[in-house]
Order: structure tokens, then sequence, then C-alpha cells
């Protein structure tokens, strides 16, 4: 995965002050987009995305599909192709008159320890959570008046599960968000009343969640089908920028009509390296984030083995890559429909947390540098410094043509407060790297910053 960037500055993630809150942005894009996205959210650089939901109970998808297809979330849709392996897994283990709407019931989540969550995605290092209120089968994770008798408090867990967790996250200072579906596969309204599903349906659930929770993050999908102006996307988004109780905290995405993507809205997002089936290529200062599975789902898929998950090492070397260009990483989880979150996404998470405790300052509140990669060596910029971040272990010496130090220059490795000695030769600044702590070394992501001061 390869993202390019022309420019080092981000205009687009500066505060909201004084100035922005008196803004009153009218309800077109030229508008809207001149909204900077709030200064927290490019501070934060690491957040978990979560997919849970009534598809979470058969939990499959077909075990030989490639990441970015293999989505367990989509098992409704997966269904209705009857030559698929969705149905016929569906027809070995439920049977033909099993509908997917009976899975509601079994959608329990008796195990569901919204703090235990919460602690965790302290311990990962994340600082924002996003969760799947509603997904494209419409079945909603709060108390949703729009969808009496299809929502997580009316039928299954008959708990308030985007509540609680919302109110366990923020109790531990992480940012909330919540993930929401313009659209829904089978909705009678969104099948047969378009316009009467956009206004009586989708903007006052939308609304609902906002002005219930207070969300941090607004996450929209499923805008594919129909431009912007269909979902009255511009008329919402003036509301939740001009007028809603977190006008001036929400930060939203791109997925706001089929043209917006990498275009309008806030910031940009891409899938598993891809946007619409297409590599990205990030050439411009805007703000953007990169969401994929710890494996090749978002929701959790009983089928994959532990080859289809992520090492931590990858996982670091994907947030250094994300960061380095100038991106967010949301890093997705499947729970179990018990509501436990797999021991195997738990110890990833864990991993990538234990290196953030030694080396976030090279990520958290950090910039693009002026050159984003050398080799194996990515690099980032804070408070004058530049962190070279090596993917592995150099070796005895780490040798960097980017950098240009002054005869001030002084190297450290982090998690190691020893001066390392350097040279300059033929225009290259060359690192003598001692043999580190055993526990530095052991560590399962791999990866090492090397701080740099006094070097242009």
């Amino acid at each position: 995965m390869k993202f390019k960037m022309s420019v080092l500055v981000f205009c687009c993630a500066m505060s909201i002050g004084a100035w922005a809150q008196n803004v009153h942005y009218q309800p077109d894009w030229s508008s809207l987009n001149q909204r900077p996205i709030p200064q927290w959210f490019d501070q934060a650089k690491f957040g978990i995305f979560i997919h849970w939901g009534i598809y979470s109970v058969p939990a499959f998808a077909d075990p030989h599909a490639k990441a970015g297809e293999a989505y367990a979330e989509w098992y409704w849709n997966h269904m209705h192709d009857r030559n698929g392996p969705t149905w016929a897994f569906h027809l070995r283990n439920y049977g033909e008159n099993f509908h997917y709407q009976d899975f509601a019931g079994r959608f329990k989540a008796k195990l569901f320890d919204p703090n235990q969550w919460a602690e965790l995605f302290v311990d990962s290092g994340a600082k924002y959570v996003v969760l799947t209120s509603k997904h494209h089968d419409g079945f909603c994770l709060w108390p949703c008046p729009a969808n009496w008798n299809w929502n997580s408090v009316d039928v299954g867990p008959h708990q308030d599960l985007a509540g609680e967790l919302s109110r366990s996250v923020v109790a531990h200072g992480l940012k909330m968000g919540f993930y929401y579906s313009l659209y829904e596969w089978y909705d009678p309204l969104y099948l047969h009343d378009l316009d009467r599903y956009v206004t009586d349906h989708m903007i006052p659930q939308m609304k609902d969640l906002v002005n219930r929770y207070h969300p941090s993050v607004l996450w929209t999908d499923g805008e594919w089908e129909h431009p912007s102006s269909f979902w009255h996307s511009t008329q919402f988004l003036a509301w939740l920028f001009n007028d809603s109780p977190v006008k001036d905290e929400i930060v939203v995405n791109d997925r706001w009509g089929k043209e917006t993507r990498g275009v309008d809205g806030g910031f940009y997002t891409s899938e598993y390296g891809m946007r619409h089936g297409q590599q990205v290529e990030y050439t411009s200062v805007h703000k953007w984030e990169e969401d994929q599975g710890i494996g090749k789902s978002f929701g959790y898929n009983r089928m994959e083995t532990a080859s289809d998950y992520k090492t931590a090492a990858q996982l670091v070397h994907l947030l250094v890559d994300t960061v380095s260009r100038g991106g967010n990483l949301l890093l997705d989880i499947g729970p179990t429909a018990d509501g436990r979150i797999p021991v195997i996404m738990q110890e990833r998470l864990l991993q990538i947390g234990q290196w953030l405790k030694v080396n976030g300052e090279a990520i958290y509140s950090s910039r693009p540098w002026r050159q984003a990669e050398e080799g194996d060596i990515r690099y980032t910029a804070r408070d004058g410094n530049v962190y070279a971040i090596a993917e592995r272990w150099p070796g005895s010496e780490l040798t960097l043509t980017a950098p240009k130090p002054t005869a001030a220059a002084t190297v450290t490795l982090l998690g190691s407060n020893v001066q390392l000695k350097w040279r300059e030769v033929d225009g290259k600044m060359r690192i003598e790297v001692p043999q580190p702590e055993n526990d530095l070394m052991a560590s399962p992501a791999g990866t090492y910053v090397f701080k740099l001061t006094g070097v242009n």
C-alpha cells in the first residue's frame, strides 16, 4: 500500500477556535468543505473500529475471498446468491426456512462488558472508537424510535449497546463515534419510497444518534447508490456544524453521496488501501484515514484462521506507514455475538499498545516530514524533532540519506535513553547502533524509532 503526499502542512487539521465557532455554514459543499477538521482528530492517529450486530451470530464469510471482499457483515446480502458459499453455509447450519431476521433473537450479548472493552482500547493506545450503530441490514444498536422491533433494546440483548459502550469509552478518556449506514438493503421504505426513507427515517435516525450520545465522530457509509443531493447530505451537515450539540467537536468522513469520496466532506477514507476497488494514492494535503480489519473481514468471521490475521509487526508497520503520510489508522475488531472480543484480536491490540508506550511520541500529534520514506524507513516530525522509524532492526549501523544533520545533532533510540554516536560520510548520516536491551529486541512489533534532533 503506497500513499503519496506533496505538501507536509495540514491546514485542514487546524484547531476550531473562536473564528470557526462564529462561521455559519451553508448547505452546499463549497461552504461545508471550508470547515476545518477538529485538531483532536489529526493528533489522535489511531482509532478502533467495531463491527458488531446480528451478522455476528452466523459470523460467516467465504474464507477463500480476498481481503476487502470477505466481509461477514454482508451475510444477509450474500445469502441471496443461491449459488454462493454463504447460502450453502446457511442451508447446512440453519435450513431454508430460517430467515436472516431470525438471527436477531440469537444476538444476546450476554458477556458484553463495556468497561472491559474500554480498558482494552486504552491499553491498545487508541484515542478514539467508532461503533457500527447501524449497518446495511438496518438493525440498530440503540433504542431508535424509527426502528421499532429492529433494534437491540426491543429484541435480542434488550440493551442499549451503543449507549453503554459510549459511556464507558468516554469515561476512560477516549473519543466516541458511530458508523451509520445511509442505506438499508431491504427496508420497505428504501425499496419503495426513497424520498420518505431519507426524510422520515434516515435523517431522524442520525439526528437522534447525535442528540442522544453527542459523538465525536460520525462515520457514514452505504452512500454509493445515490448522489449526495438525494441523501440531503449538505442540509444535514449544515445542521450538524451549525446547530447540533457537537458542532465544534464532531468529525465526519467523505461518504455522503456516490460522487463525494475523496472530494467532499471531512476526512477522506480508504478501505484496505482501496477506494471503490481502485488503489488509492493520496497526493493532496487533505486529512485521510485508512480502515481495515485485523483479518480480512470487519464483522467477526469464524472461518478465518490464525494465518488470516495480521501479525503485530504488520499492524505497527501499517500504522507507521499511514501516519508518515498524514493519515490515521482505524483498525477494526469484530466481537462475537455474545459480546466477547476474540482473544487473538485482544492480543494484537495489546501488542500495538506496548509498542506505542515506548514509541508513541513519534506517532501522536506528529506530522509528515518533508520526506515520508527512505527504503524501510518511515519519517515523522514533532516539536522540532524528526523520527526515523525502522521496520526492522538495522544491525550495527543505520544509514540515513534524507536527514541533513547540524553539528549539534543528536540521535536517541526510543526505549533507550543513551545517545548514539553518528558521523557524516558522503552526505549520509551513519549512526552507530549498539545492541539494545533484550525487552526492546523481543517486542513482537519489531519496529524501532530513532529520534533525531538538530537535523534539517
